[in-house]
């Protein structure tokens, strides 16, 4: 599939902020043989005093940023084109979770990609009694790897409530799977606990789900949000499989990868340090297309 994605973030300030410095992570990756951006521009306002690209510690496209002088306003703008294609069937023995302990120790390579990384707790994900005991409520006696991320993952979205107005960003997700109810942030965090505390490394994925509108309706441009979903590693034959626990489905060729890590803390589109009295209002739009339907040209 090819696709045109338009993404804006805004901020803006009750009162004027002085200089401020920001960490950007908002660019569609590239993931050879899945996913490529054929072509990107991202746009910063007000324009920055400095700007420098680097690549994080977990492989991600990012943009260090400062602003210098008063603004009331911070905004984000991306274009893009991307290719993204469709996942191939599982074809591998799917290895059973008591087998990955030994995996995980006879992997040796340490970088972004590595088990290592996504199997303790993280800043925003704790695996506690409450998550890892729901997790083996529904896995079956010597459960397999790929067969426990989708039964988790399902059993999360049939026991889970999509509610906008449940939880915000800083809630915590043991909060959020108490009241059972949140956002894709919340249905995330709560499988990758789950997924840890039964021994299966998980991470965070900050990305961009393409909608499609219900029968005869139009659809709305900028209607589509930036979303989450999990990544689960299962074993060194069949590595890194993506799982979306708010529609319980498996990652396609629909969801544009931006960000891998952790967790959210590690993704978050805009992260930065600046002096302000008051509070702020944010804002987002995400406008993702077939380009073929679109009838524009890359950016």
């Amino acid at each position: 599939m090819l696709y045109d994605l338009r993404l804006k973030i805004a901020y803006k300030y009750a009162a004027m902020a002085g200089s401020s410095r920001h960490v950007i992570r908002v660019t569609p990756r590239d993931l050879p043989g899945r996913q490529r951006t054929i072509v990107s521009s991202l746009e910063i306002s007000p324009r920055p005093a400095e700007r420098s690209a680097f690549r994080d510690s977990f492989g991600n496209e990012a943009q260090d940023v400062f602003l210098r002088g008063e603004h009331s306003r911070f905004e984000i703008s991306v274009r893009a084109r991307i290719e993204r294609q469709a996942s191939a069937p599982l074809a591998l023995p799917d290895p059973r979770i008591e087998t990955l302990e030994d995996a995980i120790r006879l992997h040796r390579d340490l970088g972004p990609d590595s088990p290592h990384h996504f199997r303790a707790r993280s800043r925003l994900v704790r695996p506690g009694q409450e998550t890892t005991g729901f997790a083996l409520g529904v896995l079956p006696e010597s459960a397999g790897v790929v067969e426990a991320v989708r039964r988790i993952g399902e059993a999360l979205h049939t026991e889970m409530t999509y509610d906008v107005n449940a939880t915000d960003v800083d809630t915590p997700h043991e909060a959020a799977f108490a009241a059972r109810g949140g956002v894709c942030q919340d249905f995330s965090h709560i499988m990758i606990a789950c997924l840890r505390g039964v021994g299966i490394p998980a991470g965070y994925v900050s990305g961009v789900l393409r909608t499609i509108p219900p029968p005869g309706k139009e659809r709305l441009a900028g209607a589509d949000a930036m979303h989450a979903w999990v990544r689960a590693w299962c074993g060194a034959n069949i590595g890194w499989i993506e799982f979306d626990p708010t529609n319980a489905i498996e990652v396609g060729d629909q969801h544009i990868v931006v960000a891998y890590g952790r967790d959210y803390s590690d993704v978050s589109p805009a992260k930065g340090v600046l002096r302000l009295a008051g509070g702020q209002q944010s804002s987002q739009s995400v406008d993702l297309v077939e380009a073929d339907s679109a009838g524009s040209s890359a950016p």
